[in-house]
């Protein structure tokens, strides 16, 4: 079992440490660098305060040329609403959601009572990130990372995620060899790193953890028990810091009431 539960207090204390960019090790666009950027990074994760271990591990990683051509072609997030939809399979999204809903009544219904968060957006982003758990990816999460934070288009906000997906390996929370989506994510619904240490309630890999961990999230970016979570509504603000796509926001909000018994 992973341990993930960890004081949040804790953790903004390090990436406030973390977050300085004044010394970063230079980006790149390419493979050629790579090499050179990891024995650059090596050093200054060496002096706050990663372990030797898991600093070979970072060094043993290769350049993800996979993990780039992704990046570069996310095109479903400029479909249509319905286009979306239909590309990312809503409608047996919302029938197996509806399934999982009746047959793990118990289980979502712990969670609503402790986060206040209904299983319908829970198991529109299950289905939506993993397909309930059978699609989460088998790219090596540490390589993927490490070369997102490498790579100049967005190198500082995978840095983050890099600092701690070393974290999480220094702690024995992931290994080394932990697997996961393009980018990084891991877990039944795809949790990045960083979020892992703020809103992670135990092995990811474990459905009822992710969900928990999930609703965690949504509590944590303002969800208001009772509160619809429809585009305007209260609750819609959380799903929105989920994931950044717009068509995405609303593919989950719509998902959502319909596996909750809406239109």
């Amino acid at each position: 079992m992973l341990r993930i539960a960890f004081a949040f207090s804790a953790t903004l204390a390090m990436f406030a440490c973390f977050n300085s960019q004044a010394d970063a090790a230079q980006c790149g666009s390419s493979s050629a660098g790579f090499a050179a950027w990891k024995q650059e990074f090596a050093g200054e994760a060496r002096a706050k305060g990663i372990s030797a271990a898991t600093i070979q591990a970072l060094m043993a990683t290769n350049y993800a040329q996979a993990t780039i051509n992704a990046d570069r072609g996310q095109r479903s997030f400029n479909l249509s609403l319905d286009q979306f939809l239909a590309k990312r399979g809503a409608t047996t999204i919302v029938a197996k959601g509806r399934q999982l809903k009746a047959s793990q009544g118990a289980l979502f219904a712990s969670i609503q009572s402790r986060y206040g968060v209904p299983p319908g957006p829970l198991l529109a982003i299950w289905g939506m990130e993993t397909g309930f758990g059978s699609q989460r990816g088998n790219q090596n999460m540490l390589a993927s990372i490490a070369t997102l934070a490498y790579d100049c288009r967005r190198s500082e906000y995978f840095t983050e995620h890099l600092y701690a997906a070393l974290q999480l390996i220094d702690r024995g929370a992931l290994s080394p060899a932990q697997r996961g989506s393009m980018h990084g994510e891991v877990g039944q619904t795809q949790f990045m790193p960083k979020a892992i240490l703020a809103y992670g309630t135990g092995n990811l890999e474990n459905a009822a953890n992710a969900l928990t961990s999930t609703a965690n999230f949504l509590k944590a970016h303002g969800w208001r028990t009772g509160a619809g979570y429809q585009p305007g509504e209260p609750n819609f603000a959380a799903i929105q810091a989920w994931n950044a796509a717009g068509v995405y926001q609303k593919a989950i909000a719509l998902m959502g009431r319909q596996i909750d018994g809406g239109e």
